[in-house]
């Protein structure tokens, strides 16, 4: 006998079931439907089976990054301008990875400006370094995700309108990048903040303890998320001294120190400056990975020039072969013709001096 109750439970589990798939579906949507706030992703992750190569995760130990064979790994390659700059300027294309690879590099630094995060909004965002990710992997190149901001996160004064960040959205940015990119080998490491400073006091005071906590604090997050990247951490001046840390390193394991070594850092003669080097960051080298994410020069009448930047030509051999020495990683400032000190001159990717020079070390050195 059919009764109603038989009836009736079908058609509920029927319902039930297209409510769920709808659920399901509108989770994994890029944008919810207009007006439909319940349904926006948080983010979505990014689907690592679209990726073409299966390339090694890098890690950590001792004081090197290594594959998961236990081989060395050194990275030596090139900082690319903002993505979003390069949308705007409609040069965001795999032809400018093939342009950097071509340059021998085997990593790519991206900086994320904090204006640009904001303006073009995160899953817009999202789309330029899932792209990236697509890209680079495509032709083994391995990435560095760059919060670019200059300035004072504790007091919350940047150097310009362009780094104005808080530590919430920081913590925020980490989170939800850590989230998608999980298990993403292509991505090797994540620099937390680039050129934390106090801008000869501008910018407020913060003391090492007080930044140490705050890093330590971001790697956590990252670290709930995933475990298969690289935090690298800042010290002050503009990302260029890490005295502290000889007696007070960053309490988390896994990690890498940047080193912003531009040539007027130290105003020694290129022959006394690895002295200044070995004081002032290169030391750590010793103890923990160090990757020189912004080094480079330009002559001082170039378009552009500016202090750190200027020199005679004499840093670029002094600071590779200082690195080389102490199997220091490297990405130079940046293939970019607009972004002093350019490594190209123009967008049919003709080297400056400083990237001649940096090519053929890196397609002599990345065999």
């Amino acid at each position: 006998m059919i009764t109603l109750r038989t009836f009736i439970n079908p058609i509920a589990f029927a319902l039930l079931a297209l409510f769920t798939a709808n659920i399901a579906s509108a989770s994994n949507t890029a944008t919810p439907a207009k007006g439909e706030w319940w349904n926006a992703p948080y983010p979505t992750p990014f689907d690592a089976s679209t990726l073409k190569n299966d390339m090694s995760f890098v890690r950590v130990e001792g004081n090197k990054l290594v594959n998961e064979s236990g081989d060395t790994v050194v990275f030596r390659g090139v900082n690319i301008s903002d993505p979003d700059k390069l949308s705007l300027n409609g040069k965001w294309s795999k032809a400018h990875f093939v342009a950097v690879k071509s340059y021998g590099a085997n990593v790519v630094r991206l900086p994320v400006h904090p204006v640009a995060w904001q303006k073009r909004g995160k899953h817009e965002y999202f789309k330029l370094l899932d792209q990236a990710v697509q890209w680079a992997n495509e032709l083994n190149l391995y990435l560095i995700i760059d919060w670019h901001s200059i300035g004072n996160l504790k007091s919350g004064l940047y150097q310009h309108p362009m780094y104005n960040t808080t530590e919430q959205e920081t913590q925020e940015f980490w989170r939800q990048v850590a989230f998608r990119y999980k298990g993403v080998s292509t991505i090797a490491v994540y620099e937390l903040f680039n050129e934390p400073t106090l801008y000869n006091g501008q910018l407020g005071q913060i003391t090492w303890d007080e930044w140490r906590e705050i890093n330590e604090n971001l790697i956590s997050i990252i670290y709930a998320h995933d475990t298969d990247v690289i935090p690298m951490v800042a010290g002050f001046n503009w990302a260029y001294d890490l005295t502290n840390v000889k007696k007070k390193p960053f309490r988390a394991k896994g990690i890498a120190y940047a080193a912003h070594p531009y040539p007027m850092k130290s105003n020694k003669p290129a022959a006394e400056k690895p002295k200044d080097w070995e004081k002032t960051w290169g030391y750590v080298a010793k103890s923990y990975p160090i990757i020189a994410t912004e080094i480079g020069w330009m002559d001082e009448n170039l378009p552009g020039a500016h202090v750190p930047v200027m020199d005679d030509g004499s840093y670029g051999p002094a600071i590779v072969k200082y690195m080389a020495d102490r199997g220091i990683s490297w990405t130079v400032w940046c293939f970019d013709p607009d972004w002093p000190p350019q490594m190209i001159s123009d967008w049919e990717y003709t080297p400056t001096e400083q990237g001649e020079f940096f090519r053929k070390v890196m397609l002599e050195a990345n065999k």
